[in-house]
C-alpha cells in the first residue's frame, strides 16, 4: 500500500551523541507495565510540563531524532530475550517523542509494517495526544496481523504552562479515528486526572461525550517524580502534591468523582459503560478478550466492569502452576519464597522486567513483595488515601 509521506528519514544520532545521553534513554528497549517498550525515536516539541521525559533529562531535546534504524529498532525488540511471539504486549514511542508527529509517524508506520510482515499478532500499543487524520487510519487500518491499539492522551487541561497542546486536538483525534476504525481499536486515554486541575463537572463531562467516540475509556492519574516536581518549582507551577511518588497518583476523591460521573445504573450490565482503571483492561475489552495482565484476580478491579467483560476474564483466568513459576522466577533470579494468592503471584529479588515478563507469559498478576498492591488503591501510590486498603465501600 503506498503512502502519503515524503518526510526525509529522520537522521539517526552518533554514537558520541548516543554516549552523552542518560543510559535509561539510550536503551531503546523498556519492559513497562503495559508492554516491552520500543523507543529508537526520542526528542519532543510539545512541552507538557508533567512529561516522563523529565526523569531521562532530555525535556529540551524537541527535535525528534533516531537512535538507530526502523530495521535495527524491529531486530532489537524481536530478539530481546523478554519478547515472547504472539503473547507480549508491545509499545512503540511511547516514553520520549509523540509517534503522530509528522517527522516521526513514517518511522512508526515502517515499524509497524515490519511487524506485521513478520506474521506476528503480539498487541501493539500507540499512544498519541496529537493529530490523526483519515490517511493515518487507512494506513493503520492495512496491517492484518497485529492486535493494533492507538490510545489518545486527552486530559482537558487548560493551564497553558503545564500542558501547551491544545486538548481539542486529542479530541479531533479521537473522533477520526474512531470514525475510520476496522482493524485497529481506539482509546479515550483519559489522563492524568489532577484533583482541583482538571476533574470538575465540565472536565468530567466532557470525558463522558469524548467516551462515546472511543472503543474503550481507561482513566489515570499523574507520574509525579522528583524531576517533575522540580520543573513544576523551577517554573512556578502550582504544585499538584506535597510528595513524589513511584506509581502514578489518583487521589480516592478523584476516582469517585470520575465513576459516579460515568455511573448509569438503569444500563444493569455495563453501568459504567466501557470504563477502565487499567490500560491492558481497556485494550483487552476493546479487542473482545480477557484482559492479558491478568487483573482478574484483583477483584475490586473488576466492580466497574461490563458485565460479558467479567465473564470473558473470568473463563480465560487460571492460577498458574507452583512448580513451573518458580522455576521461572528461579531462573530469572528471584530470591526467598515464591508464592500465588489468588491475586498475585508474590516473588522477592526481581525487578520491573523480570516481573513484567513473567505477569505477561502466565497472565497473572506478579508482585514484589516488598512493594504490595494494596486493596483497591488499585497499585496507585497511596497519596490521597486515608486508610491504607482504602475507604470502605458503602
Amino acid at each position: 500500500m503506498s503512502e502519503p509521506y515524503q518526510q526525509r528519514p529522520l537522521p539517526i544520532l552518533a554514537g558520541r551523541e548516543i554516549g552523552q545521553l542518560k543510559p535509561a534513554l539510550a536503551d531503546v528497549i523498556e519492559y513497562r507495565k503495559s508492554g516491552l517498550s520500543l523507543n529508537w525515536i526520542i526528542g519532543c516539541p510539545l512541552d507538557c510540563g508533567y512529561c516522563i521525559r523529565h526523569t531521562f533529562g532530555n525535556f529540551d531535546m524537541k527535535v525528534p531524532r533516531r537512535l538507530m534504524s526502523d530495521e535495527e529498532g524491529v531486530t532489537a525488540l524481536v530478539e530481546h530475550p523478554y519478547f515472547q511471539p504472539h503473547t507480549t504486549p508491545l509499545q512503540l514511542l511511547n516514553r520520549a517523542t509523540d509517534p503522530m508527529l509528522p517527522a516521526v509517524k513514517p518511522h512508526l508506520f515502517a515499524v509497524l509494517r515490519q511487524l506485521d510482515a513478520l506474521g506476528l499478532t503480539n498487541h501493539v500499543l500507540v499512544i498519541t495526544r496529537w493529530r490523526v487524520s483519515p490517511e493515518d487510519c487507512a494506513v493503520l487500518n492495512s496491517f492484518k496481523n497485529l492486535r493494533l491499539t492507538v490510545l489518545v492522551t486527552h486530559s482537558g487541561i487548560d493551564h497553558e504552562a503545564i500542558e501547551p497542546v491544545d486538548s481539542q486536538i486529542a479530541a479531533e483525534s479521537l473522533h477520526t479515528l474512531y470514525e475510520h476504525a476496522e482493524r485497529y481499536r481506539t482509546i479515550l486515554y483519559w489522563r492524568p486526572i489532577v484533583p482541583g486541575l482538571n476533574d470538575s463537572d465540565a472536565h468530567l463531562e466532557r470525558a463522558r461525550e469524548l467516551s462515546r467516540h472511543a472503543h474503550a475509556t481507561v482513566f489515570t492519574g499523574l507520574f509525579y517524580r522528583h524531576e517533575i516536581a522540580a520543573y513544576y518549582q523551577a517554573h512556578g507551577l502550582p504544585t499538584p502534591y506535597e510528595d513524589t511518588a513511584r506509581r502514578k497518583i489518583l487521589p480516592e476523591v478523584a476516582e469517585r468523582r470520575v465513576l459516579d460521573a460515568f455511573h448509569t445504573p438503569a444500563d444493569v450490565s455495563a453501568p459504567w459503560g466501557a470504563l477502565f482503571r487499567k490500560t491492558s483492561c481497556g485494550v483487552a475489552y476493546a479487542h473482545g478478550e480477557a484482559d492479558y495482565n491478568g487483573h482478574y484476580g484483583i477483584w475490586e478491579l473488576c466492580d466497574i466492569c461490563p458485565q460479558k467483560q467479567v465473564a470473558l476474564c473470568d473463563s480465560a483466568w487460571r492460577k498458574p502452576d507452583f512448580t513451573d513459576v518458580t522455576a521461572s522466577a528461579r531462573a530469572l533470579g528471584a530470591t526467598g519464597p515464591v508464592e500465588i494468592t489468588d491475586r498475585a503471584i508474590i516473588v522477592e529479588g526481581l525487578d520491573e522486567p523480570p516481573r513484567y515478563y513473567l505477569q505477561h507469559g502466565y497472565g497473572y498478576q506478579c508482585h514484589d513483595r516488598k512493594k504490595p498492591h494494596h486493596y483497591r488503591q488499585h497499585g496507585r501510590a497511596p497519596i490521597g488515601w486515608p486508610m491504607e486498603n482504602g475507604t470502605p465501600a458503602p
